[in-house]
């Protein structure tokens, strides 16, 4: 199988990269940098010779976008919006070029498009679409325009050959170095993984294993297209998820931190407080539906798999 990744050199992409590259497929990644082998470069926004590869190929999972992890200034939060709608605009004009155009195109969105809240949980069908929520920052209303127009950029293409499928992933559990998990896990480690301005919004994870099974399943499946939750059926309390990877680290105790105490950590980290205080309660209602099968739909085993995963790689790295 012949598998397109534009905006695939990030956490995600490298990911997918590994693990479809492992099982025999034929990977290539388009990218702004292309340093390595079975890399293309593209500028993000326009159609270039890059397009080439598009055609005739099977898959295309679309990944382009500037990362969430920034400081969400009014300059951050537009070229967030910028990268991910003209990446994929310039997608679906390379698919809608092509003589012999992929299958299917998956398209990365996110499960911040759903709304703040504590009260029950949003699937594909029943979940409340977020930005107007009373009571949070005006400006997290940006953050689902971004997840809506990236989406509407997709469903607008005219690719009438291809089925299209976004993403609504939550957040993508795994032990590479820079990754979310990797900024939990060293919190822990550093006993600062307590509960945040109470802990009592939700977090929705996935863990990378299931995430990759769980595009293969999509990739395959024939008859689902539209958005699709890339969440574990088990979502928690944040204050509930990092005492469970704290007990898998070993570590007994986890400083609690007030709102301001995170606004202080978050602006440390060069982050934004949404990213920990939003309460993302996302469940996968049509995978579920579908019969997908996943391998971690508890935290407590996959916090247990990834801590040791990072232990391992990190000895290596050592040795």
């Amino acid at each position: 199988m012949k598998v397109v990744l534009p905006g695939g050199t990030g956490q995600i992409g490298t990911i997918l990269d590994r693990a479809l590259t492992a099982a025999g497929h034929e990977v290539t990644v388009v990218t702004r940098h292309p340093p390595g082998e079975r890399q293309v470069g593209w500028d993000g926004a326009t159609l270039g010779r890059w397009a080439e590869v598009v055609d005739g190929s099977d898959v295309v999972i679309n990944l382009a976008g500037r990362s969430v992890s920034c400081r969400y200034t009014a300059e951050n939060l537009r070229a967030m919006m910028d990268s991910r709608v003209d990446s994929a605009r310039a997608v679906g004009q390379a698919i809608a070029a092509a003589a012999r155009p992929p299958r299917v195109w998956l398209q990365m969105s996110t499960a911040t498009i759903y709304a703040h809240r504590f009260d029950a949980a949003n699937d594909e069908t029943t979940g409340v679409i977020g930005g107007f929520e009373p009571g949070v920052p005006g400006y997290w209303s940006y953050s689902v325009d971004i997840a809506r127009n990236w989406e509407h950029a997709q469903a607008e293409a005219p690719t009438p050959a291809t089925r299209k499928v976004a993403l609504r992933s939550a957040m993508v559990m795994s032990p590479d170095r820079g990754g979310v998990f990797d900024v939990l896990l060293g919190l822990a480690r550093l006993g600062l993984g307590g509960p945040v301005a109470g802990g009592g919004q939700y977090v929705s994870w996935i863990h990378d294993e299931d995430f990759v099974r769980a595009v293969e399943f999509l990739i395959d499946r024939g008859d689902i297209e539209g958005p699709v939750n890339l969440a574990s059926p088990g979502p928690l309390p944040q204050r509930e998820f990092m005492r469970t990877l704290r007990a898998a680290r070993g570590v007994p105790v986890g400083l609690p931190a007030t709102r301001w105490m995170a606004e202080l950590g978050a602006f440390v980290l060069r982050s934004d407080t949404e990213l920990l205080l939003k309460s993302r309660r996302v469940v996968p209602g049509r995978l579920s539906a579908a019969g997908f099968d996943f391998a971690y739909p508890e935290w407590r085993p996959a916090a247990v798999d990834l801590v040791g995963r990072a232990r391992l790689s990190r000895s290596r790295a050592a040795g």
